[in-house]
């Protein structure tokens, strides 16, 4: 990891619009003067209960939610998301083969042998054999399903991803096989990502820094090390205790 930023946050302030009395719109705010950096080769953590607005950050990160206030700086090309859901993010009606060759049509690759062996290439860079190109979601397990998704986001090469709450819908042993291959990934890759997590205990196994997010304000950041170790707000405390 460096301290070389790949994303900066300033003051970003985001929400929803909302229609109001007399049919004026109105903005509900979930993000207020949210400030960070994500540095190159580091994954950083989100975490907060649900509701505090780190779903909302996730898409403005990504592109998806414009912000009504504040800045936010990308210094890489094509940021990839791996979502909660990996059954509700791939397609039900194809199969994998077709769903892992999509970014690279969409990314101009127009030779199908070269498609293909790509998507061979990275299916088993994942884990996964060339016997799933033919399987449809519905076929496949949560952890397969999940590494089809990280598969897909790393086709097109990012040098940043989102990841948001990629393991909370997997058991805990699948959990580990899948923080383990965002690891490699990460080295292999020299990836950054930004992690969002409810799970504390998933937080410190993977990330290096963590943000703490409280209705829609980070309230704390630092290294895994010394948010875990001395956490200085009291809603940080309340999570880790929570979490033991």
């Amino acid at each position: 990891m460096t301290t070389e930023p790949v994303l900066t946050l300033r003051h970003v302030v985001a929400g929803y619009r909302e229609s109001g009395l007399f049919g004026r719109r109105r903005v509900r705010e979930v993000l207020h003067d949210v400030s960070f950096e994500v540095y190159r080769n580091e994954i950083l953590g989100l975490v907060g209960e649900s509701g505090t607005g780190k779903s909302t950050l996730a898409r403005v990160v990504f592109g998806m939610l414009a912000p009504e206030s504040g800045e936010v700086v990308h210094r890489t090309e094509c940021p990839q998301m791996i979502f909660q859901d990996p059954y509700s993010s791939l397609n039900p009606f194809y199969p994998v083969s077709w769903i892992l060759e999509e970014p690279l049509r969409l990314g101009g690759v127009r030779d199908t042998p070269e498609r293909r062996r790509q998507v061979r290439e990275m299916l088993a860079r994942v884990g996964l054999p060339d016997e799933c190109l033919s399987a449809k979601p519905a076929e496949l397990s949560g952890g397969q399903r999940q590494r089809v998704c990280i598969a897909a986001a790393l086709l097109r090469r990012p040098r940043f991803l989102i990841a948001d709450e990629p393991v909370s819908a997997l058991d805990v042993t699948i959990q580990a096989q899948i923080l383990a291959l965002l690891k490699s990934l990460r080295e292999e890759f020299g990836l950054s990502f930004l992690f969002i997590s409810h799970d504390l205990n998933v937080v410190y196994q993977l990330c290096d820094r963590v943000l703490v997010m409280k209705q829609g304000r980070v309230v704390e950041q630092g290294t895994v090390a010394e948010v875990f170790a001395r956490p200085r707000h009291p809603y940080t405390r309340e999570l880790l205790a929570a979490a033991e």
